[in-house]
């Protein structure tokens, strides 16, 4: 990361002296990596890399939300439907990537790739939290309606 700071700034440098830029053999940067030097507006993101990065971005708060439901809900339960929970979330998971992976085919090698996959896991990320947020409501107000 030092590297490719060093490579940027000394880019930087040489095109504000209107020389040509050196490149040394294996630092060339990824575009991807030049968001560091730039803010990314994802209000209103202007090339694909940042689409894909604001979609990638909202997917990972998405599953962040998730994960804290699925964290509240595990303590609330008993054993046995513990263990029912979690073999379930992993088989979602696995299926959730898999179909996304499958919506993603149809433009596999496609610049829109990305943002269909990442758009997907954060669709269905969406849906999941809300199943388990159902659960864990109707769980706890279960317990409560059985405790009087």
């Amino acid at each position: 990361m030092r590297q490719l700071l060093l490579v940027l700034a000394s880019m930087l440098t040489f095109s504000s002296l209107n020389t040509p830029t050196v490149t040394i053999a294996g630092t060339t940067p990824d575009l991807r990596e030049m968001r560091l030097v730039q803010k990314l507006n994802c209000n209103n993101p202007q090339t694909q890399i940042a689409i894909d990065e604001c979609i990638k971005l909202s997917y990972q708060n998405t599953d962040n939300k998730l994960n804290q439901v699925y964290q509240q809900l595990l303590p609330t339960l008993d054993s046995s439907s513990k263990q029912k929970l979690i073999a379930s979330q992993v088989a979602w998971i696995k299926f959730r990537d898999t179909s996304c992976e499958f919506e993603m085919s149809r433009y596999e090698g496609g610049s829109l790739a990305p943002t269909i996959y990442f758009g997907c896991r954060e669709n269905s990320s969406k849906l999941r939290t809300q199943q388990l947020q159902d659960y864990l409501q109707n769980h706890i107000l279960g317990n409560v309606r059985y405790c009087l």
